[in-house]
Protein backbone atom coordinates (compact mmCIF):
# COMPACT_ATOMS: atom_id res chain seq x y z
CA UNK A 1 0.00 0.00 0.00
CA UNK A 2 2.71 2.24 1.03
CA UNK A 3 3.88 1.87 -2.91
CA UNK A 4 0.86 2.55 -4.63
CA UNK A 5 0.81 5.44 -2.34
CA UNK A 6 3.78 7.38 -3.01
CA UNK A 7 3.45 6.62 -6.51
CA UNK A 8 -0.05 8.35 -6.80
CA UNK A 9 1.84 11.91 -5.97
CA UNK A 10 4.38 11.54 -8.78
CA UNK A 11 2.94 14.05 -11.04
CA UNK A 12 5.21 13.00 -13.79
CA UNK A 13 4.95 9.45 -14.22
CA UNK A 14 2.53 7.32 -13.23
CA UNK A 15 1.46 3.78 -14.32
CA UNK A 16 -0.60 3.71 -17.84
CA UNK A 17 -4.00 2.73 -17.04
CA UNK A 18 -3.66 -1.11 -19.39
CA UNK A 19 -0.31 -1.93 -18.10
CA UNK A 20 0.65 -4.07 -15.21
CA UNK A 21 -0.39 -1.38 -12.61
CA UNK A 22 -3.80 -0.49 -14.37
CA UNK A 23 -5.46 -3.86 -13.63
CA UNK A 24 -8.59 -2.98 -15.96
CA UNK A 25 -8.43 -5.91 -18.29
CA UNK A 26 -6.91 -8.86 -18.10
CA UNK A 27 -3.89 -9.78 -20.34
CA UNK A 28 -6.26 -12.49 -22.74
CA UNK A 29 -9.28 -9.82 -23.00
CA UNK A 30 -6.54 -7.16 -23.35
CA UNK A 31 -5.68 -8.38 -27.00
CA UNK A 32 -8.72 -9.49 -28.08
CA UNK A 33 -9.95 -5.82 -27.08
CA UNK A 34 -6.95 -4.25 -28.84
CA UNK A 35 -8.06 -6.69 -31.92
CA UNK A 36 -11.52 -5.35 -32.24
CA UNK A 37 -10.40 -1.27 -31.69
CA UNK A 38 -8.32 -1.79 -34.99
CA UNK A 39 -11.12 -3.33 -36.71
CA UNK A 40 -12.68 -0.37 -35.58
CA UNK A 41 -10.17 2.44 -35.96
CA UNK A 42 -8.80 1.00 -39.29
CA UNK A 43 -12.41 1.84 -41.53
CA UNK A 44 -12.61 5.12 -39.91
CA UNK A 45 -9.09 6.11 -40.69
CA UNK A 46 -9.61 5.18 -44.09
CA UNK A 47 -13.25 6.93 -44.38
CA UNK A 48 -11.19 10.01 -42.64
CA UNK A 49 -8.38 10.07 -45.17
CA UNK A 50 -10.19 9.49 -48.40
CA UNK A 51 -12.43 12.10 -47.88
CA UNK A 52 -9.35 14.24 -46.97
CA UNK A 53 -7.90 13.62 -49.99
CA UNK A 54 -11.29 14.59 -52.17
CA UNK A 55 -11.02 18.07 -49.83
CA UNK A 56 -7.40 19.00 -49.24
CA UNK A 57 -6.98 21.71 -46.85
CA UNK A 58 -8.32 24.97 -46.95
CA UNK A 59 -9.60 27.58 -44.64
CA UNK A 60 -12.86 27.62 -42.59
CA UNK A 61 -16.02 24.86 -43.18
CA UNK A 62 -14.52 24.76 -46.66
CA UNK A 63 -18.00 24.72 -47.48
CA UNK A 64 -19.69 21.94 -46.06
CA UNK A 65 -23.21 22.28 -44.86
CA UNK A 66 -23.38 21.28 -41.12
CA UNK A 67 -24.99 17.94 -41.21
CA UNK A 68 -21.70 16.55 -43.33
CA UNK A 69 -19.42 18.45 -41.48
CA UNK A 70 -20.90 16.51 -38.50
CA UNK A 71 -20.86 13.22 -40.06
CA UNK A 72 -17.47 13.77 -40.88
CA UNK A 73 -16.39 15.02 -37.33
CA UNK A 74 -17.73 11.76 -35.87
CA UNK A 75 -15.96 9.47 -38.12
CA UNK A 76 -12.92 11.81 -37.24
CA UNK A 77 -13.60 11.52 -33.65
CA UNK A 78 -13.87 7.85 -33.76
CA UNK A 79 -10.43 7.64 -35.88
CA UNK A 80 -8.69 9.75 -33.26
CA UNK A 81 -10.20 8.77 -30.08
CA UNK A 82 -11.01 5.40 -30.09
CA UNK A 83 -7.58 3.97 -29.50
CA UNK A 84 -7.00 6.27 -26.53
CA UNK A 85 -10.58 5.29 -24.85
CA UNK A 86 -10.70 1.86 -25.44
CA UNK A 87 -9.55 0.84 -21.80
CA UNK A 88 -12.75 2.65 -20.20
CA UNK A 89 -14.77 1.76 -23.16
CA UNK A 90 -14.34 -2.14 -23.28
CA UNK A 91 -13.90 -2.56 -19.57
CA UNK A 92 -17.43 -0.93 -19.24
CA UNK A 93 -18.94 -3.00 -22.35
CA UNK A 94 -17.13 -6.13 -20.25
CA UNK A 95 -19.27 -5.48 -17.01
CA UNK A 96 -22.54 -5.12 -19.26
CA UNK A 97 -21.70 -8.21 -20.42
CA UNK A 98 -21.84 -10.03 -17.64
CA UNK A 99 -24.89 -8.00 -16.38
CA UNK A 100 -26.86 -8.50 -19.67
CA UNK A 101 -27.34 -11.02 -22.65
CA UNK A 102 -28.53 -11.08 -26.44
CA UNK A 103 -29.91 -7.72 -27.33
CA UNK A 104 -30.08 -6.38 -23.76
CA UNK A 105 -26.28 -6.46 -23.80
CA UNK A 106 -25.99 -5.02 -27.69
CA UNK A 107 -28.68 -2.14 -26.82
CA UNK A 108 -26.86 -0.91 -23.64
CA UNK A 109 -23.39 -1.20 -24.97
CA UNK A 110 -24.85 1.11 -28.31
CA UNK A 111 -26.57 3.19 -26.11
CA UNK A 112 -22.90 4.02 -24.05
CA UNK A 113 -21.00 4.69 -27.33
CA UNK A 114 -23.94 6.68 -28.20
CA UNK A 115 -23.45 8.72 -25.18
CA UNK A 116 -20.17 8.91 -26.25
CA UNK A 117 -20.45 9.93 -29.68
CA UNK A 118 -23.12 12.49 -28.18
CA UNK A 119 -20.75 14.61 -26.11
CA UNK A 120 -18.52 15.05 -28.95
CA UNK A 121 -21.00 15.71 -31.68
CA UNK A 122 -21.98 18.47 -29.48
CA UNK A 123 -18.36 19.64 -29.82
CA UNK A 124 -18.83 19.60 -32.86
CA UNK A 125 -21.30 22.04 -33.24
CA UNK A 126 -18.92 24.82 -31.28
CA UNK A 127 -16.19 23.36 -33.59
CA UNK A 128 -17.99 24.28 -36.92
CA UNK A 129 -18.89 27.54 -35.30
CA UNK A 130 -15.00 28.77 -34.75
CA UNK A 131 -14.24 27.55 -38.15
CA UNK A 132 -17.23 29.32 -40.09
CA UNK A 133 -15.94 32.58 -38.47
CA UNK A 134 -12.44 31.99 -38.60
CA UNK A 135 -12.95 31.16 -42.46
CA UNK A 136 -15.26 34.29 -43.10
CA UNK A 137 -12.78 36.46 -41.34
CA UNK A 138 -10.04 35.13 -43.51
CA UNK A 139 -11.82 35.01 -46.64
CA UNK A 140 -12.75 39.34 -45.66
CA UNK A 141 -9.11 39.79 -44.38
CA UNK A 142 -6.42 38.01 -45.39
CA UNK A 143 -3.90 38.87 -43.64
CA UNK A 144 -5.80 37.86 -40.23
CA UNK A 145 -4.60 34.46 -40.97
CA UNK A 146 -1.58 34.48 -39.32
CA UNK A 147 -3.03 36.28 -36.01
CA UNK A 148 -5.44 33.78 -36.21
CA UNK A 149 -2.95 30.99 -36.17
CA UNK A 150 -0.93 32.58 -33.36
CA UNK A 151 -4.33 33.18 -31.05
CA UNK A 152 -5.34 29.20 -31.37
CA UNK A 153 -1.91 28.02 -30.99
CA UNK A 154 -1.72 30.32 -28.13
CA UNK A 155 -5.22 29.27 -26.73
CA UNK A 156 -4.35 25.50 -26.98
CA UNK A 157 -1.18 26.37 -25.21
CA UNK A 158 -2.60 27.63 -22.38
CA UNK A 159 -5.17 24.94 -22.01
CA UNK A 160 -2.11 22.64 -22.14
CA UNK A 161 -0.72 23.85 -19.06
CA UNK A 162 -4.11 24.75 -17.42
CA UNK A 163 -5.92 23.19 -14.47
CA UNK A 164 -9.14 21.86 -16.38
CA UNK A 165 -6.56 19.90 -18.98
CA UNK A 166 -5.12 18.39 -15.82
CA UNK A 167 -8.14 17.63 -13.84
CA UNK A 168 -9.64 16.02 -16.97
CA UNK A 169 -6.56 14.34 -18.03
CA UNK A 170 -6.04 12.35 -14.48
CA UNK A 171 -9.64 10.60 -15.14
CA UNK A 172 -8.56 9.85 -18.10
CA UNK A 173 -5.67 8.15 -17.20
CA UNK A 174 -6.83 6.74 -13.48
CA UNK A 175 -10.68 5.20 -14.69
CA UNK A 176 -11.22 2.74 -12.54
CA UNK A 177 -12.43 4.32 -9.69
CA UNK A 178 -14.41 6.14 -12.14
CA UNK A 179 -15.78 3.28 -13.16
CA UNK A 180 -17.08 2.22 -9.59
CA UNK A 181 -18.73 5.38 -9.21
CA UNK A 182 -20.73 4.55 -12.40
CA UNK A 183 -21.44 1.24 -11.62
CA UNK A 184 -23.88 3.38 -9.03
CA UNK A 185 -25.55 5.31 -11.48
CA UNK A 186 -29.42 4.50 -11.31
CA UNK A 187 -31.34 3.26 -14.24
CA UNK A 188 -33.26 5.15 -16.83
CA UNK A 189 -30.16 5.46 -19.65
CA UNK A 190 -27.46 4.62 -17.09
CA UNK A 191 -25.47 3.97 -20.38
CA UNK A 192 -26.10 6.66 -21.82
CA UNK A 193 -24.91 8.65 -18.88
CA UNK A 194 -21.90 6.96 -18.14
CA UNK A 195 -21.25 7.59 -21.60
CA UNK A 196 -21.84 11.31 -21.75
CA UNK A 197 -19.93 11.38 -18.50
CA UNK A 198 -16.87 9.56 -19.57
CA UNK A 199 -17.13 11.56 -23.20
CA UNK A 200 -17.55 15.35 -21.33
CA UNK A 201 -14.34 14.62 -19.58
CA UNK A 202 -12.55 13.24 -22.61
CA UNK A 203 -13.76 16.55 -24.40
CA UNK A 204 -11.94 18.48 -21.53
CA UNK A 205 -8.90 16.55 -21.98
CA UNK A 206 -8.48 17.37 -25.90
CA UNK A 207 -10.44 20.62 -26.41
CA UNK A 208 -6.94 22.43 -26.70
CA UNK A 209 -5.24 19.65 -28.90
CA UNK A 210 -8.48 20.35 -31.27
CA UNK A 211 -8.05 23.67 -31.50
CA UNK A 212 -5.08 23.90 -33.18
CA UNK A 213 -6.79 22.64 -36.11
CA UNK A 214 -8.25 25.63 -37.18
CA UNK A 215 -4.42 26.57 -38.20
CA UNK A 216 -3.37 23.27 -39.31
CA UNK A 217 -6.08 22.17 -41.13
CA UNK A 218 -9.32 20.38 -39.92
CA UNK A 219 -8.81 18.11 -42.87
CA UNK A 220 -4.99 18.05 -42.26
CA UNK A 221 -4.16 14.23 -42.15
CA UNK A 222 -0.96 14.69 -40.74
CA UNK A 223 -2.05 16.71 -38.02
CA UNK A 224 -4.97 14.56 -37.02
CA UNK A 225 -2.91 11.69 -36.97
CA UNK A 226 -0.25 13.45 -35.00
CA UNK A 227 -2.95 14.84 -32.35
CA UNK A 228 -4.18 11.19 -32.10
CA UNK A 229 -0.51 9.90 -31.22
CA UNK A 230 -0.40 12.68 -28.65
CA UNK A 231 -3.66 12.30 -27.03
CA UNK A 232 -2.64 8.42 -27.06
CA UNK A 233 0.11 8.81 -25.19
CA UNK A 234 -1.26 11.31 -22.91
CA UNK A 235 -3.54 9.23 -21.76
CA UNK A 236 -1.62 5.45 -22.16
CA UNK A 237 1.79 6.65 -21.57
CA UNK A 238 3.48 6.61 -17.64
CA UNK A 239 5.23 9.74 -19.26
CA UNK A 240 1.76 11.49 -20.68
CA UNK A 241 1.24 14.15 -17.82
CA UNK A 242 5.26 15.03 -19.13
CA UNK A 243 4.07 15.03 -22.74
CA UNK A 244 1.04 17.12 -22.01
CA UNK A 245 3.26 19.96 -20.58
CA UNK A 246 5.99 19.73 -23.33
CA UNK A 247 3.21 20.12 -26.20
CA UNK A 248 1.87 23.00 -24.05
CA UNK A 249 5.35 25.10 -24.12
CA UNK A 250 5.65 23.97 -27.76
CA UNK A 251 2.53 25.53 -28.89
CA UNK A 252 3.51 28.97 -27.08
CA UNK A 253 6.61 28.72 -29.18
CA UNK A 254 4.04 28.33 -32.43
CA UNK A 255 1.91 30.72 -31.43
CA UNK A 256 5.09 33.29 -31.58
CA UNK A 257 6.51 31.87 -34.76
CA UNK A 258 3.19 32.18 -36.70
CA UNK A 259 2.56 35.08 -37.51
CA UNK A 260 5.40 35.18 -39.63
CA UNK A 261 5.87 31.64 -40.63
CA UNK A 262 3.19 30.61 -43.31
CA UNK A 263 3.99 26.89 -43.23
CA UNK A 264 2.70 27.02 -39.92
CA UNK A 265 -1.04 27.56 -41.30
CA UNK A 266 -1.87 25.74 -44.04
CA UNK A 267 -5.16 25.79 -42.74
CA UNK A 268 -5.76 29.37 -43.15
CA UNK A 269 -3.75 30.42 -46.27
CA UNK A 270 -6.77 29.75 -48.76
CA UNK A 271 -6.48 33.11 -49.68
CA UNK A 272 -3.94 35.17 -47.22
CA UNK A 273 -1.27 36.44 -49.52
CA UNK A 274 2.20 35.02 -48.93
CA UNK A 275 4.99 36.72 -46.90
CA UNK A 276 7.21 37.37 -49.71
CA UNK A 277 4.53 39.30 -51.45
CA UNK A 278 4.02 41.91 -48.39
Amino acid sequence: MRRSRTSAFVPTRSPAPTGAGGGLLPTRDLAAAWILVVLIAVPAWALTIGQARNMGVEPGTMGMALPLFLLLWVTMMAAMMLPSMAPVALTWVRGIGRQSSGWTRAARSIEFVGGYLLVWTAFGLLAYAALAFTGGLVDDHPTAGRWIGSIAFLLAGLYQLGPLKHVCLRHCRDPLSHLVRYAGFRRPARDLRVGVHHGAYCVGCCAGLMAVLIPLGVMNVAAMAGLALVIFMEKLWSRGLLLTSVVGVAFLVLALLAPFQDWLLPGLQGSMPSMDGM
